[in-house]
């Protein structure tokens, strides 16, 4: 059974350039046979009747003898354009076939460099160099595409070494501390008790991680698209509820905290949005100095409710706060092994996505951080698409 000619676009691209070509061809060898038919026609003036001497001496009728010479210049004429057609066709549709599959050259280019992608070869580019057309602004938009995947497929697998490394880090605790305490044959009531507590702060810190690996793989996954629960709430009421449940913490360092919690209704996801809340107050209670300074700020101005959190505490370049929303990093640095689980500024900027809101981070002067977040309000119309981040 014969292969079937797939109609590639090289082949599409010569078929046309070759029916347009034998037209166009065709149309001039049709013109130059009227115009010769036309002007051979020097006997329309004599009177009826008039004769034609030949070259051998005879003599002819000037209508017959123009009839014969316009048959005969006629169809020399077809024969000949016909034949000039033929072979200006034959090599129009070979030229347009070699010249179709050197501009399209940068195309199989990305087809082979796409077949040929893979976890090792991601790093593999076309580079064209050709001309400045659509050609070149394709294999550069592919190059960019790549170094997007390439971007993203490097920090998934940084994510997923810091997420072991966060998870790994409690369990070899809880293993050690019980391995000793059991190797200890005079271990009595109250060294069992110590390695109790010391399993369950690890415990508590595993479970908080897997915790906010889930909160983030459910803000993310929302992102973008329609949100699975939605209700109104007010930003200021998850703001106090988390206040209160950091007041121990804030008075055992000795905050002075600075509220102005009015209204800001939204609508989302109400556990969501209570966890942004915490999040940022919990990020600037933990990363605060000894008597530094917590203010704390919602509202609304009809279109757009907004919560403001800011705090004093160590220095961060702005050039760094992109940095901060990178999982497991803080500052612009590997974080694992750090308080908390470095996942409370990445939650924070999926919740705003998946919502339709922004967040914008600003270096304070002298120390601390300035986040504010900004939501649609529950009478305005999400928006669609990522948020951006950072300041």
């Amino acid at each position: 059974m014969s292969r079937r000619v797939r109609p590639t676009l090289r082949l599409r691209l010569t078929v046309l350039n070759g029916v347009l070509l034998v037209g166009a061809g065709a149309i001039l060898v049709l013109l130059a046979w009227l115009l010769v038919r036309d002007a051979l026609r020097p006997t329309d003036e004599l009177l009826p009747g008039t004769t034609v001497l030949l070259s051998d001496g005879g003599r002819m009728d000037a209508a017959e003898w123009q009839r014969r010479l316009v048959d005969s210049a006629s169809g020399e004429l077809l024969a000949k354009g016909l034949v000039a057609l033929l072979a200006i066709s034959v090599v129009g549709v070979a030229g347009a076939y070699a010249v179709a599959g050197r501009a399209l050259r940068p195309l199989h280019q990305v087809t082979a460099t796409a077949q040929r992608l893979g976890e090792a070869t991601l790093d593999q580019r076309i580079g064209y160099s050709g001309a400045d057309d659509e050609v070149a602004e394709l294999a550069k938009t592919f190059d960019a595409m790549l170094d997007r995947i390439a971007s993203a497929f490097e920090a998934q697998k940084r994510f997923v070494a810091n997420a072991s490394h966060e998870l790994r880090t409690p369990l070899a605790v809880m293993r050690t501390e019980i391995d000793v305490t059991l190797s200890d044959d005079d271990a009595d009531a109250a060294e069992y008790r110590r390695m109790a507590t010391v399993v369950r702060d690890a415990s508590e810190r595993a479970n908080g991680l897997v915790d906010a690996l889930l909160v983030l793989a459910r803000s993310e996954a929302q992102a973008g698209r329609q949100l699975g629960r939605r209700t109104e709430c007010d930003l200021s009421a998850g703001t106090a509820n988390a206040l209160s449940a950091m007041r121990r913490e804030v008075e055992r360092i000795g905050l002075r905290v600075q509220t102005s919690l009015e209204s800001a209704p939204v609508v989302g996801d109400p556990g969501l949005l209570d966890r942004l809340a915490g999040n940022l107050i919990e990020n600037a209670v933990r990363y605060n100095h000894l008597h530094g300074r917590l203010w704390v700020r919602t509202g609304t101005d009809g279109e757009r409710s907004w919560l403001v959190v800011g705090n004093t505490g160590f220095e961060v370049d702005q050039a760094d706060v992109p940095g901060l929303f990178e999982p497991f990093r803080r500052g612009g640095r590997e974080r694992t092994g750090a308080r908390g689980s470095g996942l409370g500024l990445s939650i924070v900027r999926a919740v705003c996505q998946a919502h339709g809101g922004t967040v914008r981070v600003v270096a304070q002067p002298g120390g601390g951080l300035e986040v504010t977040v900004t939501l649609p309000t529950a009478d305005a119309p999400a928006l669609t698409g990522p948020a951006p981040a950072g300041g």
